[in-house]
C-alpha cells in the first residue's frame, strides 16, 4: 500500500485508527452499507442521504448527502473511486464544501478483531489568507466528528454483538 509522504500545498492529512472485536469481513461490511454513515454521523450535523436507498457499493457508485454546519445546509456527492473488499475502499469529494477530499477507508485484519484506518486528505475552499485562520476550527470540528464516529461504531458493534 503505498503511503503519502508529500502532500501537495495546502493539503492536509487526518488520519485515525480504532480496533473493532469483529471479523473484518463484518467490519468492511458495516462501512460499506451508506445506510451506516446516518448512524457514524453526529446528530447535530443532521446527516441525510439524497440518493435512493438501498445503495451498491462498488467503484463507480456517487452518493449524494445532505448536511447542515452550524445550521447552514450543504450538499456533497462523493464518488467510490477505489474498491478493493474487504481490505479498502476510497470515496472522493466530485461537489461539496471542500476544494478537496479523499477519504481512504481501510480495514486490516487483527485476527479475531479488525484495525479501522482512516486518512483523509482535505484542503479548504479557497479563502486566500483567511485559510490559516479558519483551518484550527474545521480541524477541531473534523476532530469532533471522527471522535464521535469511533464511539458510534464501537457501540454499534457493541448492540450488534447482544442481539
Amino acid at each position: 500500500m503505498t503511503e503519502v509522504t508529500q502532500l501537495p500545498r495546502g493539503v492536509r492529512l487526518l488520519a485515525r485508527s480504532l480496533v473493532v472485536d469483529r471479523p473484518r469481513d463484518e467490519v468492511f461490511q458495516f462501512f460499506a452499507t451508506a445506510e451506516n454513515l446516518g448512524v457514524i454521523t453526529p446528530p447535530e450535523l443532521s446527516f441525510e442521504i439524497l440518493t435512493g436507498l438501498p445503495i451498491h457499493m462498488n467503484e463507480g457508485t456517487r452518493i449524494d448527502y445532505r448536511i447542515r454546519l452550524y445550521g447552514i445546509p450543504m450538499t456533497w456527492r462523493t464518488v467510490i473511486d477505489r474498491w478493493d473488499p474487504p481490505f479498502f475502499f476510497q470515496d472522493t469529494q466530485l461537489e461539496g464544501p471542500y476544494r478537496t477530499w479523499i477519504h481512504r477507508h481501510e480495514f486490516h485484519d487483527l485476527g479475531v478483531a479488525t484495525r479501522v484506518v482512516d486518512r483523509v486528505w482535505y484542503r479548504l475552499p479557497v479563502l486566500g489568507p483567511l485559510n490559516a485562520m479558519v483551518h484550527p476550527l474545521v480541524r477541531r470540528q473534523l476532530d469532533q466528528i471522527f471522535d464521535y464516529r469511533a464511539d458510534a461504531v464501537r457501540q454499534a458493534f457493541d448492540r450488534s454483538s447482544v442481539s
